[in-house]
């Protein structure tokens, strides 16, 4: 049995992480059984989230899991995909990864209200006498890496401006097909989803949730992927397009 380490359910969302849920989805994908257990990122080999536990193995990051998945139980991802499709799917997982990631780390931590509402909470069991100080060194190693990300560097409004091209580009690929490449999911598709709904959860207001909601086709991808694979969560966007 595979123990996957992820943060858990909040937010609106079935895992706070969206690289957890990459994670998990993929799991789902490949038909593998697993248990789920919360942890935060010390515990991990690599100071993040996600890892697994896989009989003696201990693998960490989402990108190593795969291919432990890919690796161990022969499972393909990207089956259905020709070769340049698998490489135009990778590029598209480097850009969520390394750009549209980044613009929901800048709503959800260094937006004040955002902060206070999600992430702050994060360090709620820590003692009183040490509790605020520890969430303000969090909140400035985060905006630190935001700034090194590039999209920290610009004003609000512009970064914002600059993961619309991401997300532009997304809602192109997607276009009418059910998934991004095509008519099968994709390892991709996990990446776009936990990003995208990350995103889209009503629990947080922000201007790249406002404007990411004009994109029609990368809601309904949200709604549609959590249908399939948390289909006993009570998606927010879901329960309002019923």
């Amino acid at each position: 049995m595979i123990t996957l380490y992820g943060f858990g359910a909040g937010f609106g969302l079935p895992e706070i992480s969206p690289f957890v849920t990459k994670t998990e989805v993929q799991l789902k994908m490949a038909g593998l059984d697993y248990r789920k257990r919360k942890a935060m990122p010390p515990a991990s080999p690599k100071g993040q989230l996600p890892y697994i536990d896989d009989e003696a193995e201990t693998i960490a990051d989402s990108t190593f899991i795969r291919a432990h998945i890919e690796g161990k139980y022969g499972f393909d991802f990207d089956a259905p995909l020709s070769l340049q499709a698998r490489a135009q799917a990778w590029a598209f997982e480097r850009m969520i990864e390394h750009h549209v990631y980044w613009a929901l780390v800048g709503a959800r931590w260094v937006d004040t209200e955002n902060f206070a509402k999600g992430p702050a909470h994060f360090f709620d069991a820590v003692p009183e006498h040490q509790r605020e100080k520890i969430r303000e060194d969090a909140q400035f190693r985060v905006a630190e890496n935001y700034l090194l990300s590039g999209l920290g560097r610009h004003a609000p409004d512009e970064d914002v401006d600059l993961a619309m091209r991401s997300l532009f580009a997304l809602s192109v690929q997607l276009g009418d097909k059910p998934y991004l490449m095509g008519e099968a999911p994709c390892g991709t598709d996990a990446t776009a989803f936990g990003a995208l709904a990350g995103i889209l959860t009503p629990y947080f207001n922000s201007p790249l949730r406002e404007r990411t909601e004009h994109f029609g086709n990368l809601t309904a991808y949200v709604d549609r992927m959590m249908l399939q694979y948390y289909p006993d969560f009570v998606w927010e966007s879901q329960r309002e397009a019923a």
